[in-house]
């Protein structure tokens, strides 16, 4: 199974534990003016009882084969004209979030409103201000466009990785 099948099954099986639900919920009592639907409905709402313990020990199941193989598939995606060697689990937290932290410490440099020109001293001479950056301009940018691409980078390489990779179940 690859890994796309066991992440659509896995999807498939939380619909249907919800339909198995919504039968319980539906079936689990009647009053006493209605009629059983089932011939038999306490051993019916057993039997579906019993089905949505296997669908979620199945999902289980998958879950686990699927953190797995993420854990232990390494990945290698080109960032920043350098490949990159992860885990599919890596990779996904850099797409979660990581990423876009990174971005936002690059986002904050700034020049703080600091406007260059003249202005005045305390003792009203006219003095010159310039902005004192402690970073660079131009790495700023470089970095910001990095990590402001680097999710969709991440997101195409692993729709092939997902589809190519088998899911590793033992």
């Amino acid at each position: 199974m690859k890994l796309i099948e066991a992440l659509k099954q896995t999807k498939d099986l939380t619909r249907k534990a919800d339909d198995i639900k919504a039968l319980v919920k539906s079936h689990c009592a009647i009053s006493s003016l209605e009629t059983q639907k089932y011939l038999d409905q306490t051993k019916q709402v057993s039997i579906w009882i019993q089905a949505y313990c296997d669908v979620l020990k199945e999902i289980l199941r998958l879950r686990i084969a699927i953190q797995k193989t993420n854990l232990e598939t390494e990945v290698t995606i080109k960032i920043d004209e350098k490949n990159v060697t992860k885990s599919i689990a890596a990779w996904i937290h850099r797409r979660r979030d990581l990423a876009a932290f990174e971005l936002q410490i690059w986002q904050v440099l700034s020049d703080r409103g600091i406007h260059e020109g003249f202005g005045k001293s305390p003792t009203g001479d006219p003095i010159e201000i310039k902005v004192n950056r402690f970073y660079s301009p131009a790495e700023k940018d470089k970095k910001m466009e990095v990590y402001i691409s680097e999710p969709s980078i991440i997101d195409g390489k692993l729709e092939v990785v997902n589809a190519i990779t088998d899911l590793i179940e033992n």
